[in-house]
């Protein structure tokens, strides 16, 4: 009867420390998916800005600032019609992906998280013309370090945090919805108040997001599915992709300092 009970002790802790080791894998996969993406989307947005700016005043669209203009096709995505489509293409993009991620293969479903992540460099890369240079790579920063500490909480708290996320989904709705209103009315009031609690939001859904990334392999680990693991980690990477760039865009708002 000891013999069994030290046979089934070690089977229960060789099958722990496999689950560990595969908890492991799959947050460092989780993590190298969404910086490769910040990556995509950092490189996309320098791009672009670089384009869409010119000093030469002879082939310039509109002037922007002293001795910078936009391009043809700056003014093209900045300031045409198309720009509506260059701002809200992201947000289309994640309910599509969301939609869809379960028809695809782990591979295809990278590949749309990555052509994703220039989509969002192209949306956002109008900081480059608003903000100074410094202030962004500072910004950057800062939200990296926030980033980090928040989950790292995640991840290693004790406590049960899923209740936090029915609140933080209508704090995010509530977010669109005012953004898109100030988008007319223009009033840096409610800009102000939307990029704090933005910053809060986000704040909190990095934490439950990185808990949730975890709680969802513990479950689904025993299984041995990896290519539901694997869509598993890009959406996982997703999440917390879009927590580090909203979290990023609205500290920039009290952080950046503009041309």
């Amino acid at each position: 009867m000891a013999e069994f009970d030290t046979v089934r002790t070690a089977q229960v802790g060789a099958r722990t420390v496999a689950i560990d080791e595969g908890l492991r894998a799959h947050m460092n996969k989780v993590y190298g998916l969404m910086s490769v993406g910040m990556l995509l989307t950092a490189l996309a947005a320098w791009a672009i800005s670089g384009l869409a700016v010119t000093t030469d005043p002879t082939t310039a669209a509109a002037q922007i600032g002293t001795d910078k203009y936009l391009t043809s096709f700056g003014a093209a995505i900045y300031l045409s019609p198309l720009k509506w489509v260059v701002m809200f293409a992201p947000l289309a993009f994640v309910f599509g992906f969301s939609a869809m991620i379960g028809r695809m293969s782990a591979a295809t479903a990278q590949l749309v998280f990555y052509t994703f992540a220039v989509t969002m460099g192209v949306s956002i890369s109008s900081i480059f013309l608003v903000f100074t240079g410094y202030s962004i790579v500072q910004t950057f920063l800062v939200t990296a370090v926030a980033f980090a500490g928040l989950s790292i909480w995640g991840y290693t708290t004790k406590r049960d945090i899923s209740g936090w996320g029915s609140f933080l989904i209508m704090g995010v709705i509530g977010l669109i919805v005012a953004s898109i209103v100030n988008i007319f009315l223009g009033s840096p009031a409610v800009m102000f108040a939307i990029s704090a609690l933005g910053v809060l939001i986000f704040a909190g859904l990095t934490a439950y997001d990185t808990q949730n990334i975890k709680n969802t392999y513990l479950a689904h680990a025993q299984h041995g599915d990896t290519e539901w693991l694997g869509k598993a980690a890009i959406m996982g990477a997703l999440n917390l992709y879009l927590d580090f760039i909203n979290m990023f865009m609205f500290l920039l708002q009290f952080l950046g300092n503009r041309e």
